[in-house]
């Protein structure tokens, strides 16, 4: 009778020992991967994971929500030889499907980073072949392109590209007040047009 004590004893202090190291939360904004000694044994849906405890398995969680990465200011030389500061916004999230979770994490070395560099070099290609004028009344035009290459690298990511906000062109100072003076010579130049036909 005394065995059987000490062995329920045993086995109830064994339970709550590992029990706790064992049982993992998942939430809805989340999925997960569980890997057992450094590979890939199963997927995490939300709710309770069990998983082998003492190091043997782990659990990584990987964030399904819509985030937003900064490209970060750079300036970018437009085909006129213009210096232009440029900003864009990137809008993405990762598919929440067994597969696309498992190619964000083992497809891509951090894919917010990689994003980043991504957009900045897009952009530099993308404006770079217009001018400064173009540049600034074509935005939709930039982010529709800065869009679909970004769709088309990240393919292999498990993400999916939501959408991209191009945040400033601004010229240099100088620049802009030389495109200032020209529009208010060209309104000066209508409305002497418009006068002389009237």
């Amino acid at each position: 009778m005394t065995a059987i004590i000490v062995i329920s004893c045993v086995a109830a202090f064994l339970l709550f020992a590992v029990l706790p190291t064992s049982l993992r939360t998942v939430r809805p904004t989340d999925r997960g991967l569980v890997e057992r000694f450094g590979k890939y044994v199963r997927f995490g849906k939300p709710g309770l994971v069990w998983i082998l405890p003492f190091g043997i398995e782990r659990l990584i969680k990987i964030n399904i929500t819509e985030m937003m990465v900064d490209a970060g200011g750079q300036e970018i030389i437009t085909r006129d030889s213009l210096n232009a500061q440029v900003d864009a916004q990137v809008y993405f999230k990762v598919k929440p499907e067994e597969a696309n979770v498992k190619a964000s994490e083992y497809n891509v070395f951090n894919y917010k980073v990689q994003i980043v560099a991504l957009a900045r070099t897009t952009l530099r290609n993308i404006i770079g072949t217009m001018n400064l004028m173009e540049a600034n009344s074509e935005r939709g035009k930039i982010n529709l392109s800065l869009y679909e290459q970004l769709t088309k690298e990240t393919k292999e990511w498990g993400i999916e590209i939501v959408r991209t906000e191009l945040k400033e062109i601004s010229p240099p100072p100088d620049v802009q007040k030389a495109m200032n003076n020209v529009v208010v010579a060209n309104n000066t130049k209508i409305a002497a047009i418009d006068f002389a036909t009237a």
